[in-house]
């Protein structure tokens, strides 16, 4: 209609602009996607259209002819059905595969049995065949425990350790040994020293030991390299417990790699963001990164337990040992100002010592009847495990 109330010139001059572009478009697409409305459009607009005028336009007419069989062919095709029986239903093929999934133990006709139980017919050979596209196999291989499982299952007495050095602002490099537990990844700072020796390594093992108590026992495997600084005496300590130390391949970091990788997470959100004055600063910065490794770092191998990490870890073992409060629920230590001896505490005196008087103050006056407080005798360190203990009377 815009058409007809235009003159000659603009139609002509509206042509050539049409067959520019059109030019355009068959320079940079070889072959146009039409749609079924565009070719019955350029169908029927060709049949008025004179022969010297049907090189303009880009339907030839072999195209034509094939979009006339195209036609035809799908007017007398008919649907056709596949052979063989119909397929299972979704709702039946989900029933089976949670039944052999919770149930590894199950073949294919305890299976069948089961579903025939509420009314679903499917025989032993379905089930196979379900079970076999599904990527399951018979009952005894789905019996036996995954790789994943497996691997679980044995991390769960395995210790890696390794040292790791970090640089000071005053270019002075100090050595940090950590150990790490597979299954809970839970890490524990054993010391940082700038001269690491096979004895002092030796005896930070000894710590280790003396500080996790029983579960020192559940340890199995100890993972470490071939470094000079590991001693005979450093394994001593975990082979006496039952323990069997492994050594890694020589220039095989990924034999270690859990340690490994810890090793580059520390250094990634800790010692390469801050400068290290000294030894002691770089205790307090591990200590603290390890209680928020422990107890606040999201990780995939902990599943949510992260009471019972902090348990583990001995978090609260060092409050406990110190006379503070501890966990919700266990009573606080008694205090030494009671009259009545208790057993955690030295008697009042020696016997045959002479009675002390009482002390004279404004919180013990000297007047009788008033209890005096129990004397505690001085603590001294053994030789070999440097843990205090009180020197019995």
């Amino acid at each position: 209609m815009v058409l007809f109330g235009c003159g000659d010139g603009a139609k002509e001059l509206e042509i050539v602009v049409l067959r520019h572009q059109v030019a355009v478009l068959r320079r940079q697409v070889s072959r146009p996607d039409l749609n079924d409305g565009d070719r019955i459009l350029l169908a029927a607009l060709s049949w008025f259209l004179p022969r010297s005028s049907w090189s303009g336009v880009f339907v030839s007419p072999s195209t034509l002819l094939r979009w006339h069989r195209r036609l035809i062919t799908r007017k007398w095709t008919y649907p056709r059905r596949r052979p063989g029986r119909p397929p299972t239903q979704k709702e039946v093929r989900e029933a089976v595969l949670r039944l052999a999934q919770d149930n590894p133990a199950w073949g294919y006709p305890r299976i069948s049995g089961e579903l025939a139980g509420v009314g679903v017919r499917v025989p032993p050979s379905t089930v196979r065949d379900i079970l076999k596209r599904a990527g399951l196999g018979p009952a005894p291989r789905r019996d036996g425990p995954t790789w994943g499982q497996f691997l679980k299952a044995q991390a769960a007495g395995i210790v890696a350790c390794d040292l790791f050095h970090v640089d000071t602002v005053f270019l002075k490099r100090i050595h940090v040994l950590f150990f790490i537990e597979h299954a809970t990844r839970v890490v524990r700072i054993a010391g940082a020293t700038a001269n690491p020796t096979g004895v002092w390594v030796a005896q930070q093992a000894r710590n280790l030991v003396m500080d996790l108590g029983e579960q020192a026992e559940q340890v199995k495997f100890l993972i470490r390299d071939r470094d000079a600084k590991f001693t005979a005496a450093f394994d001593e300590v975990f082979t006496s417990l039952g323990a069997r130390v492994i050594r890694t391949p020589v220039r095989a970091p990924r034999a270690n790699a859990i340690a490994e990788r810890w090793v580059g997470t520390v250094r990634r959100e800790r010692t390469d963001r801050i400068l290290i004055y000294n030894e002691r600063h770089l205790r307090r910065v591990l200590r603290a990164y390890q209680h928020h490794y422990n107890g606040h770092r999201p990780h995939r191998a902990r599943d949510g337990q992260l009471r019972d990490l902090l348990n583990r870890a001995g978090h609260h073992r060092r409050r406990e040992r110190a006379g503070r409060r501890g966990p919700p629920g266990r009573p606080r230590r008694p205090c030494h100002h009671h009259s009545v001896h208790h057993p955690h505490h030295p008697p009042a005196r020696r016997p045959g010592a002479r009675p002390r008087p009482a002390r004279r103050g404004p919180d013990h006056p000297a007047r009788p009847g008033t209890p005096r407080p129990v004397p505690r005798w001085p603590r001294r360190l053994t030789r070999r495990s440097g843990r205090p203990y009180a020197r019995r009377p």
